[in-house]
């Protein structure tokens, strides 16, 4: 039997889980009665973070109670273990891609550090910079610390925002990000900040002073002379209206598109009126691997030709195209559920690049793929119509697809294995999945371990009740628990191969092969351990 190698302090502190002391906290129980183990403060946050969107319901949490719990988390985190807190916002908005979250955790790591008048650890000016990695979040930061804290903004968040603007504020940018559907404009911030242009970038004090004007001074606001691609951009939009559309559709018009900055929202408004196929073809090659894929719909409502629909297959399906989009796989998924047949093969293509990190596991392996209600409830984000329970199929099938030899298992009352064949899309397989009610987690380990060599289990680990304990599984033999919704109760207890993972990025589907590589299961970040 393969047994995974020594695993380092560092990566048991990763996924360690302990019984609450105390006699009111004996004997923890899930949110469905089952026994349960709360995790070192560290590690409740991680998994809440890496599960979570901001204000998002869950069926066992309402919205509000998740963001008090994550900022109250981050609060005292940020005082007890700076560095750590530091490197995981930072994670967070990079490798991690959570925007929301990165950016109230930054709120939250300075209101607690300057409430317990501390500056051990890394700046809160420079955890405030990290974060804002887009030209609309520093305005973001600023609208949620004073709708939170309130209106007086002290200096630390007002000096790594301004750092932050002078990084992201651009030409481009400002088209894109400075509009009146913004709570905070570009020149609410600068205001605010009073962000000094960056040396290195002769151009930005034109472009701060034409922000300025732009928000408050709109009827007299002119683009710098030097500008081309503002100056452009007003020349667009100076075009009478029955003009528009050919200077779109004919020769050079993606490039013209490009030179002035517009993006397809922008032509949308400026057309001022519904955009046809011949108006598709020409933005097209100006879109993102994004915008391409949120406008699939509309595409076929605006029935774009075979060679057209060619093209943006080729570019959805594009390895490096998916890299550079950062997306979880589960918007692959949504964009499958909801698209036309055509789109298919591509999607599949793409949610493929986007599992390519799912390691290869030797030997056999049995991948238990949680479908209780609860997870059909909970859905990614609050404009996402995808559940858990998808995601955590996709996750399951790409483990089985890629291992040496895998059981593929579904579980909630009931369980049964889910079939399907080497080499088999990841999407067809998902059909073969269903609802299943309960979870009954004991119950599924107990029918179907065989001496594997591994053990994954895709869950949110809210379990029911049973009359012994939830763990059948050898202890020598590795348990893997990929948690997706960040709850509180964990179903299992730390020790020697027993993992507890969050989230679906890149880093989470490479744990598994680097504990059992022998590499360190620390955190997917520099800094404390």
């Amino acid at each position: 039997m393969l047994v995974a190698p020594h695993v380092s302090a560092a990566a048991r502190h990763l996924t360690a889980t302990r019984p609450v002391p105390g006699s009111t906290a004996r004997h923890p129980r899930t949110y469905e009665g089952g026994p349960a183990f709360v995790r070192e403060p560290r590690e409740e946050l991680f998994l809440l973070a890496v599960g979570n969107f901001v204000s998002q319901e869950t069926f066992y949490e309402s919205g509000a109670d998740r963001d008090d719990r994550y900022t109250a988390l981050v609060a005292r985190l940020a005082v007890e273990h700076p560095a750590w807190t530091a490197g995981l916002l930072r994670w967070l908005r990079d490798e991690g891609n959570m925007r929301t979250a990165s950016l109230v955790g930054a709120a939250a790591y300075v209101h607690a550090r300057l409430a317990a008048r501390t500056g051990e650890g890394p700046s809160n000016r420079s955890v405030v910079d990290a974060v804002l990695q887009r030209a609309d979040e520093p305005g973001e930061l600023l609208a949620h610390w004073i709708a939170t804290y309130g209106r007086q903004v002290p200096q630390p968040v007002k000096r790594g925002v301004a750092d932050a603007v002078r990084r992201l504020y651009t030409s481009r940018a400002l088209l894109k990000y400075d509009t009146a559907s913004r709570g905070f404009r570009f020149g609410d911030v600068l205001n605010l900040v009073h962000a000094a242009p960056d040396p290195a970038k002769p151009w930005q004090g034109a472009l701060f002073r034409h922000a300025l004007d732009r928000r408050h001074h709109p009827d007299r606001a002119t683009a710098p002379a030097d500008d081309p691609l503002l100056t452009a951009h007003r020349a667009l939009l100076d075009t009478p209206v029955d003009e528009r559309r050919a200077l779109v559709t004919g020769p050079g018009g993606a490039e013209r598109l490009a030179v002035a900055g517009m993006t397809w929202e922008s032509v949308a408004g400026w057309l001022q009126g519904s955009l046809d196929a011949a108006v598709w073809e020409a933005l097209i090659p100006v879109m993102g691997p994004m915008a391409l894929l949120r406008n699939l719909r509309n595409f076929d409502r605006a029935g774009l030709p075979d060679q057209a629909v060619e093209r943006v297959a080729s570019r959805i399906a594009d390895p490096e195209e998916v890299a550079r989009a950062r997306q979880f796989p589960f918007r692959y998924l949504a964009a499958h559920q909801h698209a036309a047949p055509r789109w298919a093969a591509a999607l599949e293509a793409a949610l493929d690049h986007c599992l390519a990190n799912v390691p290869a596991m030797p030997g056999r392996t049995l991948v238990l793929v949680d479908r209780s209600d609860s997870m059909f409830f909970d859905t990614f984000s609050q404009r996402s119509t995808l559940s858990r329970a998808d995601a955590a199929a996709v996750f399951g099938t790409a483990f089985a697809l890629r291992a040496e030899h895998a059981d593929l298992v579904e579980f909630g009352w009931r369980s049964a294995p889910v079939p399907y064949a080497p080499g088999e899309p990841v999407l067809d397989v998902l059909e073969r999945f269903h609802r299943l009610g309960g979870t009954d987690t004991t119950k599924a380990l107990r029918t179907h371990y065989r001496d594997h060599d591994r053990v994954l289990l895709v869950t949110d680990e809210q379990a029911l009740p049973y009359t012994s304990a939830p763990d059948p599984i050898p202890r020598e033999v590795p348990l893997y628990t990929w948690n997706l919704a960040g709850y509180r109760p964990a179903h299992g207890p730390a020790g020697p191969n027993r993992h507890t993972f969050g989230g679906l990025t890149d880093a989470a589907f490479r744990m598994a092969g680097l504990i059992e590589s022998g590499r360190s299961g620390a955190w997917p970040w520099s800094g404390e351990r």
